[in-house]
């Protein structure tokens, strides 16, 4: 199989990855891609850097050596700001594309200069994102939430539990709205939350700016393939190229994770790593 030709390896902690495989297909719809949800071992937010560090590097291997891909998505937050650094020093070979919570634009898009975060408490701890926070100094308030166990209800499907969190959690940022000082912009800083933004806006209201990083990272991703001389050739005959999906979780979540959030009626495999 010609370099151009083999397919994208995107991973993350769950099915909240596939808020950037959306992203992804839409960008670059004559590319193959191949999804790894290593729900079995989530929630990475509330792991420590070293179990995100070492399940980064196991998935990465198995998408290398399995599938060959000719460059990698992390597609999870907290994967990107504990191991990014690692997997690149590891695998300089390939493309590495990364995803961080969108301060900057929100920084740039706000008119009060009053930003919310949502993320995982080991995306807002970690030292990537402290150095994130720091080079944004004065541009605009932060007001940072931790949102412990909002990922894995997603992941579950929990839809009562799914509400009283978001509930919770924007009720304890404060204030929401174009007023000064209010939150105009809120960042979701872990993939799994574009899904549920209708819960979000019951809380926040319809006039806030929801900024997330699927998009960006399409764009980064086509950029680097186009440097790098891999970008696959349109296929006259197919409207999109075929994914495959694995998990380290139960298979059935998955597959009804792609059927909500992609409109696919696909099969899933199970993974061992």
């Amino acid at each position: 199989m010609s370099g151009a030709n083999r397919p994208i390896g995107v991973f993350d902690s769950g099915v909240g990855g596939l808020s950037v495989l959306r992203a992804l297909r839409a960008e670059l719809p004559q590319e193959q891609f191949v999804y790894v949800a290593d729900s079995g071992n989530a929630p990475y937010g509330e792991r420590d850097d070293d179990h995100v560090t070492t399940r980064s590097l196991a998935i990465t291997d198995y998408l290398l050596s399995q599938h060959q891909i000719k460059a990698m998505v992390v597609a999870c937050n907290t994967a990107t700001a504990a191991a990014i650094k690692t997997l690149r020093a590891a695998y300089p070979g390939i493309p590495l594309v990364g995803i961080e919570p969108a301060l900057k634009p929100a920084a740039a898009a706000s008119l009060t200069k009053t930003v919310g975060v949502m993320a995982t408490r080991g995306t807002l701890q970690s030292e990537k994102f402290q150095a994130l926070l720091a080079s944004l100094h004065g541009q605009a308030t932060f007001v940072l939430q931790p949102c412990d166990g909002l990922a894995i209800a997603i992941e579950r499907n929990d839809a009562t539990k799914i509400e009283a969190l978001c509930a919770e959690y924007t009720r304890a940022m404060g204030p929401f709205g174009l007023n000064q000082e209010a939150m105009d912009t809120l960042v979701l800083g872990c993939t799994h939350y574009p899904f549920v933004e209708s819960e979000l806006r019951r809380s926040i209201g319809a006039h806030v700016t929801l900024l997330e990083g699927g998009a960006p990272v399409a764009r980064q991703t086509r950029r680097l393939l186009e440097a790098a001389g891999l970008l696959a050739r349109p296929d006259a005959e197919a409207m999109q190229a075929p994914t495959q999906f694995f998990t380290t979780g139960q298979v059935e979540d998955l597959q009804h994770a792609a059927a909500r959030w992609l409109k696919l009626n696909t099969s899933a495999s199970a993974l061992s790593v």
